[in-house]
């Protein structure tokens, strides 16, 4: 067997939010085992191509919608393979095994089926991040302020949300947390602490979001149970891929008022920065929600803000 192999591998996403996964058939390596569906890129496709040739093939359905995410590179003991992410959220057709596999609707966070592709650990977890990301704006909108839009943004969808308040005092810092924390908590949402904050109060949370510059200081992932961090070039995305980390922020994809000397990436930018990044990358800078469709369709997991996510 061909020791390095490329393919094209389909999240397809029901509208529940279920995803469809595959029981590797017998006499095909890891037979038994449960993976997303897909199949090798042959000479002269691209992955895209060889997506559709594949879910045709193994499914029987036909793909309308469909957007890159990740590329990861995974060993086994009979080959290295080069992991071509999409999600597919339209088709034609009902789903059948074409090749005698069982199919299975899962909810990602409740998983029944086992065991699953060595793979896949990283990829269920990616999914399972929200499309939008909120950062704190204390300093700009006041603390009272945002105290009482908090509740609504948590109504409205909010569940990751990053604190990054660089000028507020440690004693300011400390009776914002003490407020946050009874509003978040209850209610399931992520918080990641900018590591630019005490220390006193980073040790609170179990999520961190690194700034680009203690990013490039490290030689190890920092133990949190989610860690991301900014990034404005190819190298920072690299060097967060390295470490591990769950998701990268990439700035300024358009004009920003926090950085407005800042050259933006442009739309396009952005994509060729991202286009084999192994981690979900959230796009930062003067992005909305109504620019979500077409920020995800160019790579990206979704979208960072911080003004626009109080509004």
């Amino acid at each position: 067997m061909e020791k390095n192999l490329k393919v094209a591998v389909a999240v397809i996403q029901r509208e529940d939010g279920k995803i469809l996964f595959t029981e590797r058939p017998a006499g095909k390596a890891c037979a038994g085992e449960w993976e997303f569906p897909g199949g090798k890129v042959e000479a002269g496709e691209t992955p895209r191509q060889a997506l559709n040739r594949e879910i045709e093939e193994e499914l029987a359905i036909h793909i309308t919608e469909a957007r890159p995410w990740i590329t990861l590179s995974h060993t086994y003991p009979h080959a290295t393979v080069l992991l071509h992410f999409f999600i597919v959220t339209a088709w034609t057709g009902d789903e059948h095994g074409e090749e005698g596999q069982r199919l299975s609707w899962q909810n990602l966070s409740e998983l029944t089926i086992s065991p699953l592709l060595a793979a896949n650990a990283p990829v269920i977890r990616a999914l399972q991040l929200p499309e939008t990301y909120a950062i704190s704006c204390v300093s700009e909108i006041g603390e009272e302020e945002f105290l009482r839009r908090l509740p609504t943004a948590i109504k409205n969808g909010l569940r990751l949300l990053q604190l990054r308040e660089k000028s507020l005092s440690s004693c300011q810092l400390r009776r914002l947390v003490d407020q946050i924390l009874p509003i978040t908590v209850p209610a399931g949402v992520t918080i990641l602490i900018n590591s630019s904050m005490p220390d006193e109060q980073i040790k609170r949370f179990s999520g961190l979001h690194l700034t680009s510059k203690n990013l490039m200081e490290l030689d190890q992932r920092p133990d949190f149970k989610l860690v991301a961090a900014s990034c404005h070039n190819r190298q920072e995305l690299q060097q967060a891929a390295q470490l591990g980390l769950d998701f990268a922020v990439l700035s300024p994809v358009e004009k920003t008022l926090s950085h407005p000397d800042a050259i933006p990436l442009g739309i396009q930018g952005m994509a060729e920065l991202i286009a084999d990044c192994p981690i979900p990358v959230y796009a930062l800078g003067g992005m909305s929600l109504d620019q979500l469709n077409e920020i995800q369709s160019h790579g990206a997991h979704g979208i960072a803000m911080m003004r626009m996510a109080w509004q």
